[in-house]
Order: C-alpha cells, then sequence, then structure tokens
C-alpha cells in the first residue's frame, strides 16, 4: 500500500445493547456530549485514517447521523452501510429472530463501501491512542492485494467487566508474533476472585487472566472478503431455526487461517481497555475518561 494513502476505520455500531439496557454506542460519557465513539474517532484521525464507515441500522440512522456528521464534518470521510435482519437470502429470513446476524456478517456489509486496507472495531470499547497509531502504521505499509492482516491483542486481565460476563476471543500467537488460532469465549467472568470461561457443555473453567485476546480491532485487506460471503452462506444453512446463532468475525478469520494464504500479525497493547457493556459499567467509563481528559491525553473539547 502506498504510504499516502490512508486506511479506513469501520465502526461495528448495529449492536442492540441488550445487557446494558439501551443503544449504548450513542449513549454520552462526558459533559461535553462525547460518546465513546468519539474517542475512537479522535484517536484514528489523529493516527492518519482518511474515512469512516458505521455500521448501523436504519431504526435509529437519523438520530445517529445528527450525532455524528457535525462533528466530523471536514475532518474525515463518512459513509453508511446498514445491517439488519433482512440482508440475508430471502429463504434464511425468520419473522421471530431479533437478535442481529452478528459482527462476520456486519464486515460483510460493508463490501460494496471498502476498498482500501482497514481496521474494523467495536462502537463500545476504547481502545487507546497507541492501539490506533500501531494498526495505521501496519495498514499504510501493507500490500493492499497481499493476504496480510493484522489484529491488536490485549490481555485478558486488562479487558473484563466487574459487572458481569463478556465475550472475548482467545488467540494463540507462536514465536514469530503471528495468530494461529482465535477461539470465540462467549462467556468470561470472575467466579470467587478467579477468571473463568464456559465450556460448550455449560461447565465454567479458569482461564488464564494473561492469556491474549481479541476485542474485535482486526486489520484487514480488501482480500478479506473473499473468505466471508461462502462462510456465511455455510452458517446461514447450519443455524436454521436457531435464532440466537451469530456469525462472529473470529470465524472468518480462523477459515482464512485454515487456508494457509493468510497471516495476522498480532500488534500487542498494554492498554488498559474499557468499555461498557453493562449499565453498571457506565460510571467507570466515565472516571476513566475523565482522568484522561484531566491528564491531557484529550482536550476538554474533542470535536473544536
Amino acid at each position: 500500500m502506498n504510504k499516502t494513502n490512508k486506511p479506513t476505520l469501520v465502526v461495528l455500531a448495529a449492536g442492540m445493547g441488550s445487557r446494558y439496557g439501551g443503544l449504548k454506542q450513542m449513549d454520552t460519557f462526558t459533559p461535553e456530549g462525547d460518546t465513546i465513539i468519539d474517542f475512537s474517532l479522535y484517536d484514528a484521525i489523529q493516527a492518519g485514517f482518511g474515512k469512516v464507515v458505521f455500521i448501523i441500522r436504519k431504526s435509529f440512522e437519523e438520530e445517529f447521523k445528527t450525532l455524528f456528521n457535525k462533528k466530523l464534518a471536514g475532518k474525515i470521510e463518512i459513509a453508511y452501510v446498514f445491517q439488519e435482519l433482512d440482508t440475508v437470502p430471502e429463504k434464511y429470513i425468520d419473522p421471530e429472530r431479533v437478535k442481529p446476524w452478528g459482527t462476520g456478517h456486519a464486515l460483510l456489509m460493508t463490501k460494496e463501501v471498502v476498498k482500501e486496507n482497514f481496521a474494523i472495531i467495536n462502537a463500545d470499547d476504547f481502545y487507546s491512542r497507541q492501539a490506533f497509531d500501531a494498526i495505521a502504521e501496519q495498514l499504510r505499509n501493507t500490500d493492499s492485494n497481499s493476504y496480510n492482516f493484522s489484529m491488536v491483542a490485549y490481555s485478558l486481565k486488562n479487558t473484563i467487566s466487574e459487572n458481569g460476563y463478556v465475550s472475548r476471543g482467545e488467540c494463540s500467537v507462536d514465536e514469530n508474533n503471528f495468530l494461529t488460532d482465535v477461539t470465540e469465549r462467549v462467556r468470561i467472568e470472575k467466579i470467587d476472585g478467579v477468571l473463568k470461561s464456559e465450556t460448550e457443555n455449560g461447565n465454567m473453567i479458569p482461564i488464564d487472566e494473561n492469556c491474549t485476546v481479541s476485542m474485535n480491532f482486526w486489520g484487514f485487506t480488501p482480500k478479506c472478503f473473499e473468505f466471508g460471503n461462502e462462510l456465511f452462506l455455510t452458517f446461514l444453512e447450519e443455524s436454521k431455526g436457531k435464532l440466537k446463532a451469530e456469525f462472529y468475525l473470529p470465524t472468518i478469520v480462523n477459515k482464512m487461517l485454515d487456508s494457509e494464504k493468510v497471516s495476522v500479525k498480532v500488534l500487542q497493547s498494554n492498554s488498559k481497555w474499557f468499555g461498557v457493556t453493562y449499565s453498571e459499567d457506565k460510571e467507570t467509563a466515565q472516571n476513566e475518561i475523565n482522568t484522561l481528559k484531566e491528564n491531557g491525553v484529550y482536550p476538554t473539547k474533542l470535536w473544536n
């Protein structure tokens, strides 16, 4: 990729926020009206990203655009795509389904608007400036026609909520800092002071607090789209009647790794993640953001 080209940021913002109790992607955390996305956008612009693509739902399109378009005008190119329950082949549409199809499906919605190297993030996670700088540099120096992908990884202990369980992608990494496997852990929580993860049969077993996890901060070239469509159709066929089944990004990543065409460079972040899975997480996030502003990491008013 030519160094003068700017990577794109894709933001996963179509979630329902069922555990949070509302649309956390639009909730504000400061007197200035900052959302968590604002800090990711600010860091991305500082790191040299040239475009942001928001994945949202049509039900809150107007409200979302009102919130972000004015802030970002003249600072970064903006595009929107929609992840809906009916953006699947007609035979798989189930009127009883209310849950979105998952992060892997969301990624596929961006295929027509993302033609350059890009990073993808969750809307409700704070990743840190260091993380954006690292992945922006990686993307600028990656051939857009290659299968050389990347991710920002965190230590599990830096990514947990004190208020309930979380889902994380547990990563296996080789001696050269390349990803070899990612396993979706859908329920991790602290029980009697010990971090535990739920197995497929419902048992809770200890998990190493220092293990490497994904927070859905991936760096891709457009070549990633070659893998997703076929995988998603297979998922839909296998998930008929399963109203809560989700197609996760790590599913696509693992299939890419299995192909042996792909490499995923792991960029380790020592930053402490914070985010909002539960409504009780909001106060912690507010305190963290206030401290960052007080320490001058961010200006009081981000978008002046």
